[in-house]
This record gives structure tokens, sequence and C-alpha cells, in this order.
């Protein structure tokens, strides 16, 4: 977008998706700023702003909201984040050191019966809980109140005001029946500083644990990064000296030995070697480079050494493309998260108007200090941390191990529409086939004999760029025929080409090219055409002055695992179509070679979209695979649009699924991960959602007295930090995620 750009930041400091979304708000106040999203799970903001937004202003609005950030270009390749991400981990081990370490005593205390100790004096008791429980409250516990600082700046409420209002019951309450017992009633003197000091450290524990596991959902990416190398060997005044990677510059030499990974893209100058490309293609077996080739930062050099042109750096090589690319998806949000996002901005007010409502019911009915579990309780245990990590927890690892498998999902949006659709539309040349179609059949119509025909139609060929006639030019280059310098060339798209080669008039092209010149297609001609298509072949007329001079076949061969890749899409319960600009006869030819039944045959490449919208007008959910450049419209115009083979142009923005590897089988990966990836974000929503639905009611007394033991304040501490947890558990083990392969 013109006069736009993409800030990214660092936000931590956030303890719930409440957090994020006051992040939220607070960034698209900033003036110049034209969207914000900010994802808990990743601890990122993604920031769209004029071109000239100072980031800083950014940070300083988070600041004002009570967070921190930084801008995650200034921090390295190395860093990235990760120090904010690991100081944080560092404080909450702190905190929870302290709480626990506080919280052991506090409990025996509390309970001396169960650890055979008899307590003389209840009040000196209540007076060394008091010392012991306020570190706990107001230094261990001081993000909670922190935060709820922050929310109120904001006029809304999030985690840490439930956290920090239902402990500060508890603890308040105990202070008054340790000091003032009399405000209470008689004869009452129980405290609840357990309850609110061991309510602290569970959360603690349970958030130390959730931040240990979200670091963990972002293992791809770190894996990524680490495979930059450090340092290169550059050549400054004819020596070499070995610099940090961050300091090479577009035009500068570099020097590779063996056994070192090329430091950023660039193009051989001098020696040659064989390299290792499978991080980024696939191959295993290493590249041949000499003069000219183009190499890939990151990949691995072999055998020899060899000096390099570095022409993309920072930024701009494939690498960082790719890590861009998984980075946004990993902070993106998908449309089933709009149902969490809004169940969680009224989850927090509701929650405090049902724990007020129980706590003035079980007043009139109960002891106050049941009255008093019952608030804490319900405040404590519909903390909405497992909503807000349901959906981005599941996406950051599902779209962490596309990435590991050579398969970039752009965002939430990319991953969740790919795991509904139930039809595919295949592109025939390059996606199914090799894309490089060879001459194998010659039939002579006319007066001319074969080397003459292949001359002419070479000849008429040689400015083309289609693959059809670059193989014909190929052929007859190949048999040393002689091919003459055409005049007049025109290419007529989807039909052939007409040039002069000397002097006379020479068509080259398919029966609508015949047709609209006025060249007669006879039996003959009709014949061959027939037979050529029959075989899976492209069939190419020849015309020479106005006259059929003959056929040609030229035939493009599948990719090893066509076949296999389409009956494995067949299997996931999708329509399969081929689409291709070959007449029909052909086309099916090669269709049932391959195992489909759906044919799209005689289509332009202006077409190829429309076709898409006529499934979708059917009610299809559609996917289109394509090479991601001649296909675009298409690819644009799909509910999903995969561009398989893009080798490193990574940053395409012509598919929703970019498929790094030239392997149809990573269309099947994409779309059985993608589908796998919403399963577990629709179980994680599922339990976020029963945990709440089921155990508000049981906080707040429904089930008294039969199921009593449930209400105490510390079960709804430990009850909601597992259900935190559980979701981010639940979410990795999506790691273990096996490719399934035909």
């Amino acid at each position: 977008m013109a006069g736009k750009k993409r800030i990214i930041l660092s936000v931590s400091g956030m303890d719930c998706v409440g957090c994020a979304s006051t992040v939220e708000k607070r960034l698209r106040k900033v003036e110049g700023v034209s969207g914000a999203s900010v994802n808990y799970a990743s601890g990122r903001a993604y920031v769209d702003a004029e071109a000239g937004m100072d980031p800083h202003h950014l940070i300083s609005a988070v600041r004002d909201a009570g967070y921190d950030a930084e801008p995650v270009e200034e921090l390295g390749a190395e860093g990235h984040g990760q120090h904010m991400h690991e100081a944080e981990i560092s404080g909450l081990k702190w905190e929870l050191a302290l709480a626990l370490l506080l919280s052991i005593p506090i409990f025996v205390l509390s309970f001396p019966e169960i650890f055979g100790l008899r307590i003389a004096d209840a009040q000196a008791t209540n007076l060394l809980l008091f010392a012991l429980a306020t570190p706990v409250q107001f230094i261990a516990g001081w993000r909670f109140y922190k935060g709820t600082l922050s929310a109120l700046k904001s006029v809304s409420a999030n985690m840490d005001t439930l956290i920090a209002m239902g402990t500060s019951a508890a603890y308040l309450y105990s202070v008054a029946a340790t000091f003032a017992p009399q405000i209470l009633g008689a004869g009452l003197a129980l405290t609840y500083y357990d309850s609110a000091a061991v309510i602290i450290t569970f959360i603690l524990l349970g958030k130390y644990l959730e931040a240990v596991g979200k670091g963990k959902t972002s293992e791809a990416v770190k894996r990524l990064i680490g495979l930059q190398p450090k340092t290169a060997k550059i050549l400054r005044r004819g020596r070499e000296a070995e610099v940090a990677v961050e300091d090479v510059r577009a035009g500068d030499i570099l020097v590779i030995r063996p056994g070192e990974r090329i430091p950023v893209d660039g193009i051989v100058t001098e020696g040659e070697s064989h390299v290792d490309e499978s991080m980024i293609t696939g191959e295993s077996i290493p590249v041949a480079k000499r003069k000219g080739s183009e190499v890939i930062g990151a990949t691995m050099n072999k055998l020899g050494s060899f000096k390099m042109k570095a022409t993309k750096v920072g930024k701009d090589t494939a690498l960082a493309q790719i890590i861009r690319l998984v980075e946004e998806a990993q902070g993106s949000k998908a449309p089933i998260q709009q149902l969490a996002d809004v169940a969680a901005s009224y989850f927090v007010p509701a929650v405090i108007v049902i724990a007020a409502a129980a706590f003035i019911f079980w007043q009139f009915v109960a002891p106050l200090n049941f009255a008093v579990s019952v608030l804490v309780s319900v405040l404590i245990i519909a903390c909405p941390c497992a909503l807000g990590l349901a959906t981005p927890s599941a996406i950051m690892v599902g779209t962490g191990k596309g990435a590991e498998n050579g398969i970039l999902i752009k965002g939430g949006e990319a991953l969740e529409a790919a795991g509904k659709i139930d039809a595919i539309i295949l592109d025939k040349t390059g996606t199914l086939t090799t894309g490089k179609p060879e001459l194998t059949d010659v039939m002579v119509l006319g007066s001319l004999g074969e080397k003459e025909l292949l001359s002419y139609a070479a000849s008429a060929e040689k400015g083309s760029e289609h693959p059809l006639g670059e193989a014909i030019v190929n052929a007859v280059e190949k048999r040393r025929i002689r091919i003459a310098k055409a005049s007049s060339f025109r290419a007529i798209p989807g039909q052939g080409v007409e040039a002069k080669v000397g002097g006379k008039a020479v068509l080259v092209g398919n029966r609508k090219l015949m047709e609209r010149k006025g060249v007669a297609v006879s039996g003959n001609a009709e014949s061959a055409l027939t037979k050529f298509e029959a075989g899976g072949k492209t069939a190419v007329l020849v015309a020479v002055g106005g006259k059929m001079a003959g056929a040609l076949a030229v035939a493009d061969t599948l990719k090893e695992h066509s076949k296999e890749a389409v009956a494995a899409l067949k299997r996931l319960g999708l329509d399969a179509y081929m689409i291709t600009g070959d007449n029909e006869r052909t086309a099916k030819a090669i269709a049932r070679q391959l195992g489909i039944g759906m044919v799209l045959a005689n289509v332009l490449p202006e077409e190829k979209a429309e076709k898409v919208k006529e499934l979708q007008a059917q009610g299809k959910k559609v996917a289109m695979v394509g090479d991601g450049i001649n296909d675009a419209p298409a690819l644009a115009q799909a509910d999903v649009g995969i561009a398989i083979g893009s080798g490193t142009d990574v940053a395409l923005e012509t598919g929703s699924i970019v498929l790094i590897k030239d392997d149809l089988r990573d269309v099947l990966t994409a779309i059985d991960l993608s589908r796998y990836t919403l399963g577990k974000i629709r179980q994680n929503l599922f339990w976020a959602f029963f945990y709440n639905i089921v155990m508000i009611p049981v906080a707040a007394g429904v089930l008294y007295p039969s199921m009593g033991f449930l209400l105490n304040p510390m079960v709804a501490g430990a009850a909601m930090a597992f259900s935190s947890v559980s979701v981010v558990g639940n979410s990795l083990l999506m790691r273990g995620y096996k490719p399934p392969r035909g």
C-alpha cells in the first residue's frame, strides 16, 4: 500500500487476551495508524501506519497503557524479541519462587491439624500469617494490580482485574479478621490468608508454564533464524576480512569455503562448487554452482570454494522473507478467533456482576465467610486466559510446522480457509506436469520435407517465450537444422504465433489460429490431431504460405508424484479439477493418467479466475493451485490460493499459501495441516468455553453443599491455572505432526 508501512513491536507485560485488547485499542488511537492487531500468544503487535511513522510514538502509547514494547526491527536477527520473552520468564520465576517460599508455611499454619501441629495462640498465628501473606500479595502479586490499573486507564477490565479483586477480597477480609474481628460479627475470626497466597502462587505457576509453552510455540522461527551464519568472509582492498553478517552490503564480494553456510543471497563470480539447498527447495541432492549461478543465503556449501557477489542482504534475503512471512502468520488472527475476542470483551464485566450477585445472595442465607469464599472463587475461576490462548497458540504451532515442511501459510485466515475447502483446481502446466514439454512426433501434410517443415516452425517460434515454442526450437537445434531469422513476429495468446520467414507467411498454433487465418484443416490434419491428442499430447499445426504444411506433437510429462498426490487429495474428500489451455481431448487424456475426472479445458489465462468464480457460485470452497505468476488472478480469486514451487520468490503476493518445494504432495500436507490445526482450535475453544460454563456456576455455589469442597478459592486458583496450561499443552501436541504422504 503506497505511503504505508507495517511496524512490528514486541510487547511485554500482557497477562491475558484483555491486555492484548487494551494495547490494540490504544495503538489504534495513535494518529497515523490505520490498523493494529495484537497477538497475546506471540507477544507481538502488528501496526499499519503512515510511512513516516516513528515507532517510538507507538512505544509511548503502549507504555501509557501500562505495558512495555520495542520494535522488532531494532533487535537484530538473533534477538528478535527473544530477550524480552526471557526477561518475562525470569521475572515470573522470581515472583513464583517468592510466592512459593512464603505460601508453604502459610498453608502449614492455616491447616496445622493436617501436619500434626497444635496452635496455642490463634491471634499470634494470624499475625504471623499476615506478615507472611503481605509480601505475596503486594510483591509477588504486584503484576496483577499493575494490570488492573492499566485496564482502568482504558476504562476496561481484564484477567488481572479478576485476580486482584478476588485475592484482595480474601486478603482484606483476613486483615479485618486479624485486627478488627468485631466489624465482621461476634465470634468471626476465620482468615483467608492461605487462599490469597496460594491462589497467587498457583496463578504465577500457571503463567510461568504458559510463558514457557508460548516460547516453544515459536520454535520454528528460532530454528530458521539459527540457520543464518553470524559472520561472513569479505574481500576488501584485495584482503579477506571476517565481518558480522549485518555489515555485508549489496555488491560486496564474499569468499565461501567448503562446509560453510552462505551468508546472504548472491551470484557466483569465480570458482565452482555444489551447494545443499534442501532448506529452501527440499532437494536433497547438492546443486552444481559455477560463474553466474545464483546462491541462496543460509544454504550449505559442500564441495569447492568460490567467490560470490552479494545481491540481497538483511531483510531482503530469501531466509529473511521466509521468517517474516512465518512471524506475520503466527501473529495473525483467524476468523474463528473473533468469537473468542467478542466473548472475552463481555466476559470480565459479566463475571464481576455474577460474583457480586452470588456474594449478596449467600450473605443472606449463609455465614459471611462462606459468601466471601463464593466471591473469591467466582472471580478467580472465571479468568478468560484459556479463551484468549485457544486460537493463537494453535496457529503459532500450525504455521511453524508448515514452515518446517516448506509450506508458508500466510496467516490464520488462510489456514482456516484451507481447512474448509471442498474443491481444488490444479493447473496442468508446471503444477501437474514438469512444464518442460518436448517434441515427440512430426507429421508432414504438404509438399515440404520434414527438415523444411521443422525449419519454418522453429524460425517462426524463435521469438516466442511459450513452452511449446521453446520445445520446438530446442528439438530443431538438437537436430542441427537451420533456423532462419523471422520478421513480423506476433504472438496470439491461447492460439499460437505468426511470422514471416523467407518472405513466406508462417503460422504455428492450434485449430483456432488456422480457422482465424482461413487455412483449411484437411482430413489428414484432423487425423493427426486426433491421434496426437488421444495420446495426451499437444498437437501443433504448421501452415506455410497459407497452406497446411504439417502437424507436430509436443508432450509435457507428468511430475514424479502428481498421480500419487491427486489420489491422496481425493481421499481427503476433495473434488479435484484440472485446468488447462489445452483442447478437451488432450486435456482428458492427461487427466485420465492422473485419475482426475473433471477437466476445465480450452481455458485462456485470463479466464481461469472466471472458472474459479463459477465453482464458488455453486457453493464450493475452492483452492487454486498454480505456479504463482501466470495464475495470479485465479489464485487471488480462490478461497485459498496455493503457489507451488516458488523457490526463492517466497514473498510473492500471489497465494495465501506458498509452497517452497516443487512437490505437489505439499498441497496435501498444507490442507491436512490446516484441517488438523483447525481441529485443535475447535478443541481448545470447546474446553475453554466448557470450563467457564461449568465452573462459574459451581464456584457460585450452585452445587453446595453436595460439592462444597469445590468452593475453596485455592481449588479455583488451581483450576484456572490448569485451564490455561492445558490449552497451550494441547496446542504443543501439534509439534508431533507428521505430514501425510499419499
